[in-house]
């Protein structure tokens, strides 16, 4: 409902496009929250056009930024977040106050990349090329738009 009220709002205001402050570990970890929780291969576009919505686009401009760097850049330049309903200022928020828990599977999947991180310097970049490097040939199945595939269509 936030994503349609946010449409409609910039509709109403004349805007054609909608940037959402989604950023490189976002992606990346909602790769993982796809396959481990949802069983498909699904990512964040770094644009798209809306389908309810004619005209509109949605846009996430810090898509290959990485988390720690945005970070970094606020604390550098002495800046607060706005406290929203993301799960990720919530948790920063928190973090300040104690010592992170497993409060989302958001949270579950940094704590997991972190993991691997220790054992493979490259984790995120491979993930996120993994999306990029789909080998139809080699999967027993796919979604094209509303149409489901199966290698047996082929065999």
């Amino acid at each position: 409902m936030r994503r349609g009220h946010l449409y409609a709002n910039a509709k109403k205001l004349g805007c054609n496009k909608i940037a959402l402050g989604h950023h490189f570990d976002d992606v990346i970890e909602t790769i993982l929250m796809s396959m481990l929780y949802g069983a498909r291969v699904n990512t964040m576009m770094p644009k798209l056009h809306s389908t309810n919505f004619e005209g509109m686009e949605l846009i996430r401009p810090l898509y290959l930024m990485k988390e720690a760097d945005i970070l970094a850049w606020k604390d550098f330049n002495n800046l607060q977040f706005l406290q929203c309903a993301c799960r990720f200022t919530e948790q920063i928020a928190k973090d300040m106050e104690e010592e992170a828990v497993h409060t989302s599977k958001r949270q579950e999947m940094k704590e997991l990349i972190n993991h691997f991180r220790s054992v493979n310097p490259h984790i995120e970049t491979n993930i996120f090329k993994s999306v990029e490097n789909v080998n139809l040939d080699q999967c027993i199945g796919y979604v094209k738009g509303k149409e489901r595939h199966h290698f047996l269509e082929d065999y």
